[in-house]
């Protein structure tokens, strides 16, 4: 007993002590980066740091940057949710419906839009967790299967209008800042409180870097995986009723163009393919780095075709750059 408990205090210990390693190393390189970058974003285009350009950016990031937590979660016990979009893209469906259809009070739809999103992610880690099936596989056939329900329900027609109560959550500011920022930045300090001081971070990093031991020291890896999996489709659901609540409109495509730059805002910002590894800061300013290619490419009037290239580039980058720093 006495051997098992101190492999379980020395396995939490090098898990704090990774989480400081990568705070300090990937986290600082990362926002290196992102100042260099506005810096020269902002050289050819000044009104790149504009109020008013800035709030877009930081919106829009949003959006994409509660995909991008979830995703950290995941990524960090070895797994992937490849089915992030088209959760977001029903479960805003659901909530849009809920509202316009059986008249749902507005202040319950984001939550119960969550739990369904919760309930999505929650079958992928069924099915990852108990059957050890290949994460990459199952949750490529849920995306199918989501995107497909969502076809069926919409018949491929947008839900709307919202109503101008409900639209307040994704178009109204407070202090200045837009709410689903503020939602973005409220769930990654409760994340970077929860994987820094909890049991259940612990066993998260844990599993990730050697799932055998951390079954071999007591930890619910079943239960971890679920409920990780779980907060991913929550998150992603957040981010899809936030985002029609901004357009005042429940889109059926939405969220088709979040998985890329969420996985690559996690890889870039420190989060490891192989899992064990990574922090939501840099998360955050993977998140904001990402952001910011996007918006100065608009401004630029780079064609979007070409914006998909560079995207798809910064991915490849970012996963040699995860390859090198796992062979170190």
């Amino acid at each position: 007993m006495t051997n098992i408990n101190s492999i379980e205090s020395q396995s939490g210990s090098s898990a704090m002590d990774r989480v400081k390693q990568v705070f300090r190393m990937d986290a600082i390189g990362i926002l290196i980066a992102l100042i260099v970058l506005c810096a020269a974003i902002t050289i050819v285009a000044p009104h790149f740091l504009s109020g008013y350009n800035l709030t877009v950016l930081t919106r829009q990031a949003s959006f994409v940057g509660l995909i991008a937590l979830g995703q950290t979660l995941v990524l960090l016990i070895g797994g992937i949710d490849l089915s992030v979009g088209a959760n977001s893209a029903l479960s805003a469906v659901v909530g849009a419906l809920l509202l316009t259809m059986y008249g749902v009070n507005p202040y319950l739809v984001i939550p119960l839009t969550m739990a369904f999103g919760m309930f999505l992610g929650l079958i992928n880690g069924a099915i990852i967790a108990n059957m050890r099936l290949s994460p990459f596989i199952v949750t490529l056939a849920t995306w199918e299967i989501f995107a497909g329900l969502n076809l069926v329900i919409t018949e491929g027609y947008p839900v709307r209008p919202l109503g101008a109560e409900f639209n307040w959550f994704g178009q109204a500011s407070i202090l200045g800042l837009p709410i689903p920022v503020l939602t973005f930045l409220l769930v990654a300090v409760i994340l970077t409180w929860a994987l820094g001081y909890t049991r259940f971070g612990r066993n998260i990093y844990s599993i990730g870097g050697n799932r055998t031991a951390a079954i071999l020291v007591g930890i619910r890896v079943a239960r971890v995986e679920l409920f990780v999996y779980g907060i991913s489709g929550m998150l992603a659901a957040l981010a899809g009723i936030l985002y029609a609540s901004r357009m005042d409109s429940a889109q059926p495509s939405v969220g088709e163009a979040w998985l890329m730059p969420a996985i690559t805002a996690a890889i870039i910002g420190g989060t490891s393919l192989s899992g064990g590894q990574g922090t939501i800061v840099g998360t955050v300013l993977g998140t904001l780095l990402m952001a910011a290619l996007s918006n100065g490419m608009s401004l630029l009037n780079v064609s979007g075709f070409w914006e998909r290239v560079v995207v798809g580039g910064v991915v490849l980058i970012a996963v040699l750059i995860d390859f090198i720093r796992r062979r170190r």
